[in-house]
């Protein structure tokens, strides 16, 4: 499985119709384009951790999960995510974009093996 994974930060002087028109995009995205999976949104939660001090700065995270690398990539082609990727850059301050290969805790071994 491959988890794309976007760390976002709204701009805060977008109005509540392009947060709107952002979300709907992203919304039709991941519901028309049939290689996605499973999608995940969360907001950050700060509670005092001392790991918060040194995390990336988001207040916003999508994990969007495919079967293979080729379901990422028909993803990332397909016409609805390039209207995303417009309002993406119109709607956020900041985004950090990561795609990991994912597994359970057999994924251990495969770490400890490329030391």
């Amino acid at each position: 499985m491959i988890a794309h994974v976007v760390l976002m930060t709204p701009r805060s002087d977008v109005d509540d119709a392009a947060r709107r028109a952002f979300a709907s995009s992203f919304e039709r995205a991941v519901r028309e384009i049939p290689s996605v999976r499973a999608v995940r949104l969360g907001r950050r939660v700060r509670h005092g951790a001392g790991y918060e001090a040194g995390a990336p700065a988001a207040d916003y995270l999508a994990v969007i999960d495919f079967d293979d690398l080729a379901g990422l990539q028909t993803y990332l082609r397909h016409p609805a995510h390039a209207e995303l990727g417009e309002r993406f850059a119109m709607s956020l301050a900041s985004a950090s974009v990561y795609d990991f290969e994912m597994g359970g805790l057999e994924a251990i071994e495969v770490w400890l093996a490329r030391g």
